[in-house]
């Protein structure tokens, strides 16, 4: 309840005259804006909030991640970003809940999606819709900073290998920093390359020299941070806007093309190494922050690549890595960690091929001190690629024709019908957190 009932009765009142896209929380209504700035003391970029030292320990906020945020600053965490505002009332208000500062993302379209910057009236309707979300959401007390793009740097020649955009991508970019620059002077604004290609960074700094800080999102490379910012050689700070599993387009494949990923174990293993060779010691005096990727579960190649936080809501051992990382120490339970899968006997790159209605045999082992429950599930392996992170819809799944089951082994018959499958191992310690890897074949009848 408002102290002040005229206030409260005033506030109320505007807010119910206000149109829906520029309505404020009540926490932003009676709150003011934190003054967020960016300094350079003896040659080190420092973040600031409200005059006081901010180290973002931040992760990405996306899909089934809303009311988490408990689970987040258990784990040492006190940031999260988004890639639009289409949800912004929600976050923010769970954000102001749990004491969560937010980088807030603005959905500006890509060429790699078909859209034109030559087209003004389009690039205008755009900064225009800009516009109404800066004004609904610039006072808010949680709000960190601004991420008006998102990888707009990303697109591909048909050889697979990066294009350079339009240079309208980037003057938009620019009018938009312009403008929240003169209405909004507490946020700094952002937006974030895909990868860190040198020449796209060169080019855009020359349409976008106001930008507050430059934002990089890496995978694999993230183990390459401190090279990286030095060899671009600009005198700006820099946040990983996303960094986590190895992407896709980094690992092996097998001989059909589909991506090998890591056992949840090895993956987080792998993460915490990339993790300390980035971020230790802030070696350039640049880096003023970070977002691991992804708090939630996306499909994108399969259900379990990105996310830290499975479909069911359980957390992976990457939030325990996570853990250790802000805190100094790992929670008192830790996830069940898969470190290897084997079908048949088999790694899955050697490339699986099996018969229809062939009988098969999946392992999987994990470390764990916790008694565990195992699930099974076999889908079919993605129809339509996405790019760019865009929707990527979860393939079907298959009924599994069970042989023989016991703990970390099902014996099953291969589907009848040729094509690519994966199966998928699900490990769960009885006390929320979970484990999984998976493994892709390949049906092929006898010639």
């Amino acid at each position: 309840m408002f102290k002040n009932t005229l206030l409260g009765a005033s506030l109320l009142v505007a807010l119910a005259c206000a149109p829906a896209s520029f309505a404020v929380s009540a926490a932003s209504a009676v709150a003011p804006p934190k003054h967020v700035e960016i300094v350079k003391r003896d040659g080190v970029y420092q973040l600031l909030v409200d005059g006081a030292p901010y180290d973002v320990k931040g992760v990405g906020l996306g899909g089934n991640a809303q009311g988490s945020l408990s689970l987040l600053t258990a784990a040492g965490g006190n940031s999260i970003r988004t890639w639009s505002a289409n949800n912004a009332e929600a976050v923010l208000q769970d954000a102001a809940d749990n004491g969560v500062m937010v980088a807030l993302g603005f959905n500006t379209d890509k060429e790699l999606h078909g859209f034109d910057y030559n087209d003004e009236a389009a690039v205008q309707a755009q900064f225009e819709r800009l516009k109404k979300t800066v004004q609904a959401y610039k006072h808010h007390p949680n709000l960190l900073a601004w991420v008006v793009a998102n990888e707009p740097n990303l697109l591909f020649n048909d050889d697979g290998s990066l294009k350079d955009v339009n240079p309208k991508v980037y003057q938009a970019i620019a009018e938009m920093i312009d403008y929240i620059h003169r209405e909004d002077p507490n946020h700094p604004v952002t937006y974030a390359f895909a990868g860190a290609p040198e020449r796209h960074i060169k080019t855009a700094m020359r349409y976008t020299p106001n930008v507050d800080f430059i934002s990089l999102q890496l995978y694999g490379d993230v183990a390459n941070l401190p090279e990286i910012i030095a060899g671009l050689n600009i005198d700006k700070p820099f946040m990983v806007t996303e960094y986590g599993a190895i992407g896709h387009w980094e690992r092996p494949t097998t001989e059909w093309g589909r991506e090998l990923e890591e056992p949840s174990g090895v993956k987080a293993a792998t993460f915490s190494e990339r993790l300390h060779q980035a971020f230790d010691n802030n070696p350039t005096g640049k880096v003023i922050g970070s977002f691991a990727f992804l708090w939630g579960q996306k499909q994108e190649r399969t259900p379990t690549w990105y996310g830290m936080i499975n479909a069911d809501g359980k957390p992976n051992a990457r939030v325990d890595e996570l853990t250790r990382y802000w805190t100094g120490q790992y929670p008192s339970n830790r996830a069940p960690r898969a470190t290897e899968i084997t079908l048949n006997a088999q790694q899955a790159a050697d490339s699986v091929y099996v018969k229809p209605g062939q009988p098969l045999t999946v392992k999987v082992a994990v470390s764990d001190e916790d008694p565990l429950r195992y699930e099974w599930q076999l889908l079919k392996e993605v129809d339509v690629r996405s790019q760019g992170g865009a929707y990527e819809k979860k393939p079907d799944a298959v009924a599994i024709a069970t042989i023989k089951e016991q703990d970390g082994e099902l014996s099953f018959t291969a589907p009848t019908a040729e094509g690519d499958y994966r199966i998928y191992a699900y490990i769960y310690d009885g006390k929320g957190k979970v484990g999984n890897a998976n493994f892709p074949f390949y049906v092929k009848p006898q010639q």
